[in-house]
């Protein structure tokens, strides 16, 4: 039993799929609120809300390493809600994550 334990305790860390994930916004005036997510090894995931009184036009811009930039458009109307995800080719070791938004 505790030859099992103790291999089961060995694995946990390879389990753990996380990765850092640094955000650099630049909300202008507009009221929206971020949270990111690791959603796999190769994909990253920002759900942003607009809690602010006129519609946001943000920007979302995924860099990992050396691929290239994907970059995400939205328009949220207040109150709502918008998942942007993104897949790379290679697994994510560092996420860094540029969100510029805009009052309309």
């Amino acid at each position: 039993m505790n030859k099992f334990c103790l291999a089961l305790v060995a694995l946990l860390p390879l389990t753990a799929a996380a990765y850092p994930i640094e955000v650099d916004k630049s909300l202008n005036g507009a009221e929206v609120s971020v949270t990111t997510s690791d959603v796999d090894s190769d994909i990253g995931s920002v759900m942003l809300y607009n809690y602010g009184q006129s519609t946001a036009a943000c920007t979302t811009v995924f860099r990992n390493g050396p691929e290239a930039p994907r970059t995400r458009k939205v328009e949220l109307a207040p109150g709502k809600t918008s998942n942007q995800t993104v897949k790379f080719a290679r697994n994510i070791i560092k996420l860094r994550i540029d969100l510029t938004c805009r009052l309309k």
